[in-house]
């Protein structure tokens, strides 16, 4: 299925309806694909609504750069058009960060809340962090004088993209220059000071040995967010969700249960 939402083609699956509906948010570089696990380990028991975020799988990408914000309004115009709400949101990674933004921004929407791998919270930048962003800016400051000039053909470019390739994330680099743009805006948003004020209660699932939403992250998740509780997945990844399915199914079944 698709529909024009935000100004962009988006698409999405919703599935047979059922008395429970839940909201199925993927990570960043993802799609709709790995939540399809989830979805059907909950089918028997729910109306599930998955989509591709702007930017990824079938979905156009976003006219502009967006940042968190336009794509919860994104997400919230899908619910409002399918009358999906209220309902439960599972997320993963960057879907938790939209989640998390929703769920500050209107309590009506989400009547309970399953993140793991949660986005949204800055990393303390080390000094070895710091100096390599100094290093990076310096390198951009110089290309970009080069390219002033119109004396050194594709080199400014050229160097650029080295910089980027030595300095840039893994999901930054996997990026055409349109979509970073967009990444940039999304992870400048630290969501620490919305945290409180999401009322719905809220089940964590962390890995032990995730290194791109470290454990810490989740434990100050549990510790902000009022009815929250974190469970922990002893060797989990950043995907600890999959790598540990029948685990992560039989916990959120479990939760939904608990909170129907």
């Amino acid at each position: 299925m698709e529909r024009m939402l935000h100004g962009c083609k988006v698409h999405y699956t919703l599935s047979e309806a059922r008395d429970t509906r839940v909201l199925l948010l993927h990570g960043w570089g993802c799609s709709e694909k790995l939540m399809q696990p989830v979805a059907k380990g909950l089918e028997d028991r729910a109306q599930t609504l998955t989509l591709d975020f702007p930017g990824f799988g079938a979905s156009e990408k976003p006219p502009q750069p967006w940042g968190v914000e336009d794509y919860a309004t994104c997400v919230r115009e899908l619910l409002e058009a399918e009358r999906f709400t209220p309902c439960t949101v599972i997320a993963h990674s960057f879907g938790c960060r939209v989640a998390l933004y929703l769920a500050a921004e209107d309590a009506s929407l989400f009547e309970r809340m399953i993140l793991t791998g949660a986005a949204g919270l800055k990393k303390p930048q080390t000094e070895e962090g710091r100096k390599r962003a100094e290093q990076f800016q310096r390198g951009k400051k110089l290309s970009q004088m080069l390219k002033k000039t119109h004396l050194f053909g594709s080199i400014p470019d050229r160097m650029e993209q080295a910089l980027r390739e030595k300095y840039g994330s893994r999901d930054y680099n996997a990026l055409d220059e349109e979509m970073r743009r967009t990444f940039v805006k999304v992870i400048s948003l630290d969501l620490a000071d919305r945290l409180p004020r999401v009322s719905c209660p809220a089940l964590l699932v962390f890995g032990d040995q995730d290194t791109e939403t470290p454990l810490w992250m989740g434990r100050k998740m549990e510790k902000d967010i009022p009815n929250a509780g974190l469970a922990i997945f002893e060797g989990g990844t950043h995907f600890a969700y999959l790598e540990q399915l029948p685990r992560f199914l039989a916990v959120s079944r479990h939760f939904l249960e608990m909170n129907a």
